[in-house]
């Protein structure tokens, strides 16, 4: 009987605008025990449904861990979210839900993977969400190099690093030690399993050329509908009906063109209204049209919206379509207002995801590498992570 991974389960469609984050800005939460992880989501029904939470921890394969519940949790979860608002004076009607772990039922005992379940009321499960805590017990640094592969000189970025033990016994690195190394806090792409390449002293290295690289992939495209009225340098024309509709202007193939430096959140979002105080319930949500010029690179593969404002999922309402009369690939998306990162990518047959064929692949794209290590000692019941580094190609060198 093999343990089941637990992936990150897609909302329902009237479950909107799930933000999921840490103590930083960054909408993935990583956090030191007792450090504070908010989860925030609308319901569209507006209806002010009940909704619980569980929580899961789980080992390095993301396989749920041997603990039982009381092992890592003080209190008890599967409670009721009880902090939440409907929304004001807004075209679209919502139910705004938050919730803060730890929280007066329920904290954390130990560090390591961990999942977050959203329950309604009849107990079917909505979405779950994966996060990191960890105890900052050994030190992480890392550098971004190019690839030495010259059939990937220009388009892949390596991630060199060490780990330094300092006063934390490590007795057999190379059994006790993992690593998960994510570029743009996106998992799917995640390397795992690396071993040390040496160690010297208590410092364990990793210089790999291969085994740690990435494709760098391009800047993401941006539209900001902060402002309900007002076009700004990516919106083409607003329309009002029963919500309002923002046209973006089309957008082009970038794999082609050189590499232009263009400043984005690598997939984020972030939302805010200029038309109230209270972002969480006064954003309204408005339709934004897509179109992509059809080409024959497309084939006949699925055309997808892509970012981290539905968790990088490939759904039918994030689908583009074909329209016969303007030869534009078209999809349109409800947000909140807000500043979204997007960009294109295909489903290819066999669901292989293809992220860069629409907009490119250049080693000098600014991205954000975040590097995990677990320890799991001779005996212990479940893999914690002992420390967190990060490092960004902003700084590539040869």
């Amino acid at each position: 009987m093999f343990a089941q991974v637990q992936e990150e389960i897609d909302p329902p469609s009237n479950i909107k605008s799930i933000i999921f984050k840490g103590p930083t800005e960054d909408q993935f939460p990583v956090a030191q025990i007792g450090e504070p992880i908010y989860l925030e989501f609308d319901d569209i029904l507006a209806i002010e449904q009940d909704y619980y939470y569980k929580i899961v921890h789980c080992d390095y394969d993301w396989t749920p861990s041997d603990l039982l519940k009381s092992q890592y949790l003080s209190g008890v979860d599967n409670q009721r979210i009880i902090d939440y608002e409907n929304s004001y004076t807004t075209l679209q009607p919502y139910s705004n839900y938050r919730l803060t772990i730890p929280n007066e039922n329920v904290r954390l005992k130990v560090s390591g993977n961990y999942l977050i379940e959203i329950y309604n009321s009849s107990y079917e499960l909505q979405f779950s969400r994966r996060f990191v805590v960890y105890k900052d017990l050994v030190k992480v640094g890392g550098t971004i190099k190019r690839s030495r592969d010259f059939n990937f000189l220009n388009e892949k970025q390596v991630v060199q690093f060490n780990i330094n033990a300092g006063n934390f016994q490590l007795v057999n690195p190379k059994k006790e030690v993992k690593v998960a190394i994510i570029q743009n806090y996106y998992w799917p792409t995640t390397l795992y399993n690396i071993k040390p390449q040496f160690t010297i002293g208590n410092e364990l290295v990793y210089k790999y050329d291969q085994e740690t690289s990435f494709f760098g992939g391009n800047e993401f495209l941006n539209f900001d509908t902060s402002d309900l009225r007002a076009p700004s340098a990516q919106i083409s024309r607003i329309e009002i009906g029963d919500l309002y509709q923002h046209y973006l202007f089309s957008d082009d193939y970038r794999f082609d063109e050189p590499y232009t430096y263009f400043p984005d959140i690598n997939g984020d979002f972030v939302v805010r209204t200029l038309q109230g105080t209270e972002n969480s319930r006064e954003a309204e949500y408005t339709n934004v049209h897509f179109s992509l010029p059809y080409d024959a690179i497309l084939e006949l593969d699925e055309v997808y919206i892509f970012g981290k404002y539905n968790n990088y999922a490939l759904l039918e309402e994030n689908k583009m379509t074909y329209n016969e009369d303007t030869g534009m690939m078209e999809a349109e998306i409800g947000f909140k207002q807000g500043f979204y990162n997007y960009k294109y990518v295909l489903k290819r047959e066999g669901g292989i995801i293809d992220l860069n064929t629409v907009c490119g692949n250049f080693h000098f794209t600014e991205n954000t590498y975040l590097i995990l290590v677990y320890y799991r000692n001779f005996g212990d019941l479940y893999d914690s992570i002992i420390g967190v580094g990060s490092t960004n190609s902003r700084n590539i060198s040869n």
